[in-house]
């Protein structure tokens, strides 16, 4: 069990995938409909900072529980090499299709912007409408099958297998990896509740999706643009200890802006 993938830089790499999968533009514009629903309803406006939370846990499950599935499996099974060079590219490829969504959409003359994505658009909309607990949880479990989050999963399991971690190695990375999303969903759920206290909450409100919006941007094409550059030139990969940064950074981020929710004056 002395493996990489349960040393702390291994887990420290999981945690800063997990921060950054949780600013997914589909995450953030989920995340952020439903909270304000449930704010719009009197019967749902307590659960309301729980929305983040509620729909990591139900994201991080499936992908905790896929990522072990393969991990007990991966010895039994081939994968042809073409087969595995798409999973490596497709993910490339929806990151630049979001991020280019989102830069569109904040161009647009008329200042008014609602971060989007592709997989929404899947989700039943008698589910989305619903709004309750376990409705939410649902939705991130949901997510979770869509093709480059359970693409991730699968890969870490197959990873975890044959690098000789097996079950727990799978198990943990999942784990872990939940505990970043939690964080950067639940900060988003939570700024979001604190900006409908604001006295100015609509103006905010609309400053605040666009940051959210131009940090999707970066974060989708910075990444998309790494993975093609590292794929080309393997020398410039970054470290442990530089995706330990960037994780502190993303966290710094979400907290100054939840603070800066706060901040404002009150109704």
């Amino acid at each position: 069990m002395s493996t990489e993938w349960i040393s702390f830089s291994g887990l420290a790499l999981m945690l800063v995938l997990g921060l950054r999968h949780g600013l997914d533009a589909d995450h953030i514009a989920c995340i952020d409909g439903l909270t304000w629903q449930a704010l719009g309803r009197e019967s749902q406006r307590h659960q309301a900072v729980w929305i983040g939370t509620l729909f990591a846990l139900g994201h991080g499950l499936l992908v905790t529980l896929i990522a072990g599935g393969v991990s007990l499996l991966a010895h039994e099974v081939t994968v042809p090499g073409p087969v595995v060079l798409v999973f490596d590219w497709i993910p490339t490829a929806l990151l630049v299709l979001v991020g280019t969504m989102n830069l569109r959409l904040l161009l647009r003359r008329d200042g008014a912007f609602t971060p989007t994505g592709w997989k929404l658009g899947l989700i039943p909309a008698r589910l989305l409408r619903h709004g309750g607990p376990w409705s939410v949880v649902l939705i991130g479990v949901l997510f979770a099958t869509v093709f480059d989050t359970a693409s991730q999963a699968l890969a870490w399991g197959f990873v975890a297998s044959h690098r000789g971690g097996g079950l727990p190695a799978a198990i943990g990375a999942g784990v872990v990896f939940t505990v970043g999303m939690v964080i950067t969903d639940s900060l988003d759920g939570r700024i979001v509740c604190s900006i409908d206290q604001r006295a100015d909450g609509q103006v905010t409100a609309l400053r605040y999706r666009r940051t959210i919006g131009w940090l999707i941007v970066c974060i989708s094409y910075f990444v998309a643009a790494y993975n093609v550059g590292t794929a080309l030139m393997p020398s410039i990969e970054l470290g442990d200890n530089a995706f330990s940064g960037i994780g502190l950074a993303l966290m710094l981020a979400m907290a100054m802006a939840m603070v800066w929710g706060w901040s404002g004056r009150r109704r």
